[in-house]
């Protein structure tokens, strides 16, 4: 990895509960997130990486470490700048989309923006400009119900790049589309991310997902057990994601 440095982890460690029922979720996690980087994150069910999301988004806080974001260590932040930077850093891609259906697919998008206190002008540019990339120029005057769940996810991506951010946190993005839709999100988020305008983390638990990454970090029993490249052949990629899935079993749903 080159580049500046957009996130640095420092041996993260997360407990649950109190002494005598701990329950220790990451065990001295280290990573770091370069700019451009396109980083999946996989494991099996139990291994840390919702609960390593939610810490690196500010959701959550850890029992230890470091989470530096932008050169900005996040636990010396106070919870008024911790949302400052949450909005001004960080764009959020979840799972179930969380669009708004009172308002259009264009003003959805623009509504990061609009929040930030950018006029029309600009928020009509850059939506139009970021709907065009992803394939929805011809659907932002429609609502959320008139449109796909791919073209909404499409969207919900949109507004997570609409005030260019430091970083892209991916939360199961195609975990509730169709496989042709989920296709054209990952090629809508490789295209940016390769064309420099997008560092992404992405947590997935599918192997034909996480290999659109330019790299895939296996977690398991809370710590980082192995990191795959991707190279020049997504299918080869693929292979050695689906080849190490099966090498420590579980599932990774």
């Amino acid at each position: 990895m080159n580049g500046k440095k957009v996130v640095e982890i420092k041996n993260l460690v997360k407990n649950y509960g109190t002494n005598g029922f701990c329950t220790t979720v990451l065990k001295g996690i280290d990573l770091e997130i370069c700019k451009g980087d396109f980083i999946a994150v996989m494991g099996p069910s139990g291994s840390g990486k919702t609960t390593l999301l939610n810490i690196l988004s500010t959701i959550d806080k850890p029992t230890q470490g470091q989470v530096i974001l932008d050169g900005i260590d996040l636990g010396k932040v106070k919870n008024r700048e911790l949302s400052k930077i949450r909005r001004d850093k960080i764009g959020f891609i979840f799972q179930d989309y969380n669009l708004l259906d009172t308002m259009t697919l264009q003003d959805n998008i623009a509504l990061p923006l609009s929040l930030n206190g950018a006029g029309g002008t600009e928020c009509i540019r850059k939506s139009e400009a970021l709907a065009g990339a992803f394939g929805l120029k011809g659907h932002l005057r429609k609502y959320p119900y008139q449109l796909s769940g791919g073209q909404k996810q499409r969207g919900a991506a949109c507004r997570a790049l609409i005030t260019e951010p430091e970083i892209i946190f991916a939360d199961e993005p195609t975990g509730a589309l169709d496989s042709r839709s989920g296709r054209e999100l990952l090629e809508c988020l490789k295209a940016v991310n390769d064309g420099g305008k997008a560092t992404i983390l992405m947590v997935t638990h599918d192997a034909f997902s996480a290999s659109y990454a330019k790299d895939v970090y296996i977690l398991s029993d809370g710590q980082i057990r192995c990191r795959i490249s991707r190279g020049d052949n997504r299918k080869a990629f693929y292979d050695k994601i689906v080849d190490m899935q099966a090498s420590m079993g579980g599932d990774f749903s």
